[in-house]
């Protein structure tokens, strides 16, 4: 069976190589060996990874180049996400897009600082002309850093193609040093009706995995009724780095006929959320590990590639059956799972129960929950399968179910507050309750006369929360009526316990300056290189605004020659 699976396999590969992207096109988008911290398609919360993560040794300002000749089509710099990004198009149609950046060229850095001093705005977005920003290949375009949501420093690259979908850079001839198996960190068997089984059971199953000699697994044999599926847990590393990353493929074969397939080469963002569907969302919610289902169900994924059957099996009684699953990872190096299955109509033993409640969602269509002076309102395909929903009202807090079941689009909740006094009605907001102790989180609110709302893709636990604390403001390098002559920046920290920041305005005498804000730290950075100060005497003035309203002015006064 490893033959005839070996010389299907081999026909795939051809296949791919016929593939038509150019392999000498692009170049590398920095000067130093390219290692890797997170590959392209991998598990993250809420969406799958549309780039390569690459280390740059745990530094910031490494020098981040064009890797072909193009234009700079767009910038962007948010407090959040890929913090400072840059895209080039191409002229053969492709986009590259490098995030996370500390700062960008010379050239780059004054165009966008002039808009974002027209604009009066860190955060920008800009479109520039084809002849605004011309770049040629192995030019420096930034520097490597770690704005936005990065978790240490490094370069989020992608390659995007005309219809800007993420596809994996690696087709491109990116290469990265790996010659390591995908691991296997467990097997999971589902019975996908009230009808199937699996050891007697219609719940999931963990299957005892047996690491082989080979490097390969088999599991301890299973007895199976009816319509099952299975589902695993794997990553893979490279060479050089020990992080645990996402597979490239992952191929099933039922008695050796293909069966159903995974493939990570390229997604759409608009599908990408579709990946709590894709996972077992309830086993992720509770223990934090992915399991990967290789059957599809009501899943729309364009990176599922069904050959029979959606990937579910149907066992009879009185059969045996090899089930098999490949895990590659980009270089072709594999790991196989073999199960054999033996068919066993049998009575169910532990029955998987369902809560019946008085609530029930049919996913395709619309929705409204309300009790009190709470309502929700769920559109239609908000789920994609039916279910009975917990919902409870008790004063302003809302049970909504338990965070579960995955959503595909977003659902609101709406409070009617008309029982507040007005006075208070400013400082309300709506909180995510998480943790064992229930703590408020800030979900952002609307409000309209008497109703406040929030638009949300997590159930679990919501209530209303006051916000009568104003932000705090630190001065971090300077004190008031310090000489600052010498120094190149003026940092502040600033701080808000519960409903967080909403914005801030920083001037001197008067006048608007750029301040940059780093979230994880907390604090708010101002250039003087950006020639603001042209004064002895200057008056420092910063307002900070928290997400109810409540504000904080700190003022300094600060000497320069």
């Amino acid at each position: 069976m490893r033959l005839i699976l070996s010389l299907f396999l081999a026909s795939t590969l051809i296949i791919n190589a016929q593939n038509n992207y150019p392999q000498d096109y692009f170049g590398s988008p920095l000067e130093i060996p390219l290692v890797l911290s997170g590959t392209f398609g991998e598990l993250r919360s809420n969406h799958f990874h549309s780039g390569l993560d690459i280390k740059t040794q745990q530094r910031e300002g490494l020098h981040v180049l064009a890797c072909a000749d193009g234009f700079v089509s767009r910038i962007k710099l948010a407090h959040f996400g890929y913090g400072k990004a840059l895209y080039i198009t191409h002229p053969n149609g492709y986009t590259t897009v490098y995030g996370h950046l500390q700062k960008f060229s010379p050239e780059i850095e004054a165009y966008i600082k002039k808009q974002q001093y027209e604009k009066e705005s860190y955060e920008i977005e800009l479109f520039p002309s084809a002849e605004t920003l011309p770049v040629t290949k192995g030019s420096l375009v930034a520097y490597s850093g770690n704005t936005g949501g990065s978790g240490g420093p490094h370069l989020h690259f992608e390659i995007r193609d005309k219809e800007e979908r993420p596809m994996n850079p690696m087709l491109f001839g990116i290469d990265i040093i790996d010659s390591t198996k995908p691991v296997v960190g467990g097997i999971y068997a589902y019975a996908l009706d009230e009808n199937s089984t699996v050891n007697k059971s219609n719940s999931k199953q963990k299957l005892r995995l047996i690491p082989l000699k080979s490097g390969d697994y088999t599991t301890e044999s299973i007895e199976a009724y009816g319509n099952i599926g299975f589902g695993i847990e794997t990553t893979d590393r490279q060479n050089l780095a020990a992080n645990s990353n996402g597979v490239y493929n992952i191929q099933t074969f039922l008695n050796g006929n293909p069966y159903f397939e995974v493939d990570f080469s390229v997604f759409s963002f608009d599908e990408s959320s579709c990946i709590n569907q894709f996972i077992d969302y309830e086993h992720y919610s509770n223990s934090r590990q992915r399991i990967q289902k290789l059957f599809k169900k009501n899943n729309p994924l364009s990176i599922l590639k069904p050959i029979i059957n959606d990937g579910s099996l149907t066992i009879k009684d009185s059969t045996a059956s090899v089930y098999k699953i490949r895990v590659s990872d980009f270089k072709n190096n594999e790991s196989f799972v073999t199960i054999n299955i033996k068919g066993n109509k049998s009575n169910v033993s532990n029955a998987k129960t369902e809560k019946i409640t008085p609530y029930y969602i049919t996913a395709n269509q619309a929705t409204n929950l309300k009790s009190g002076n709470v309502s929700v309102d769920f559109y239609p395909d908000t789920f994609y399968e039916n279910f009975y929903i917990d919902f409870d009202v008790n004063g302003d807090t809302l049970t909504l179910h338990k965070d579960v079941v995955p959503t595909r689009k977003n659902f609101t909740i709406n409070y009617d507050i008309s029982n507040y006094k007005d006075a208070d009605k400013d400082k309300l907001f709506i909180a995510r309750l998480v943790g064992y102790k229930k703590y408020p989180v800030y979900s952002f609110t609307k409000r309209e006369g008497n109703i406040l709302s929030t638009s949300t893709k997590t159930l679990g636990t919501y209530a209303l929360a006051t916000d009568t604390v104003k932000p705090t403001i630190s001065p971090i390098n300077f004190k008031d009526g310090q000489w600052l002559s010498n120094y190149r920046f003026l940092k502040v920290k600033i701080d808000d316990a519960l409903s967080g920041i909403s914005n801030y305005r920083g001037t001197i005498n008067d006048k608007w300056i750029l301040m940059e804000y780093d979230y994880k730290t907390d604090t708010l950075t101002y250039d003087f290189n950006d020639g603001i100060v042209t004064d002895t005497k200057n008056d420092f003035k910063l307002i900070v605004t928290d997400n109810v309203g409540n504000s904080t002015t700190f003022e300094a006064t600060f000497f320069r020659k």
